[in-house]
């Protein structure tokens, strides 16, 4: 079977590819800027870049400089958009693939009672 096009010419898997990376980029560039910019330890920032992207803000850590402050408003923006595409993308494959052994189990079931 052909892999499944997502968005016209794009193969599924290179997607995918390119998610992963981005998604590691962005932690990346978060937790670089987070230690250099707002002094935070690189276990805080890392932890600061997650909890953000995730969405959960549990309020323990916050941007203290202007600068970090306005690189987080483009940070939750961009970045919650690659974690929702990559988490979409992630369980539409994982989905396919539940669809496709199934369909196949069943073929060879109907098979065999013929």
């Amino acid at each position: 079977m052909p892999p499944t096009l997502l968005h016209d010419d794009i193969d599924p898997k290179l997607l995918f590819r390119y998610l992963t990376a981005a998604v590691i980029v962005t932690l990346g560039v978060g937790t670089v800027f987070y230690h250099f910019v707002e002094g935070f330890s690189w276990i805080d920032a890392y932890y600061f870049s997650v909890v953000t992207l995730a969405t959960v803000g549990y309020g323990d850590m916050a941007p203290r400089t202007p600068i970090g402050k306005i690189f987080t408003t483009f940070y939750i923006f961009l970045g919650v958009g690659i974690l929702a595409t990559y988490f979409s993308i992630l369980f539409r494959r994982r989905a396919e693939k539940r669809i496709e052994k199934y369909q196949t189990t069943h073929e060879n079931v109907s098979h065999k009672e013929l």
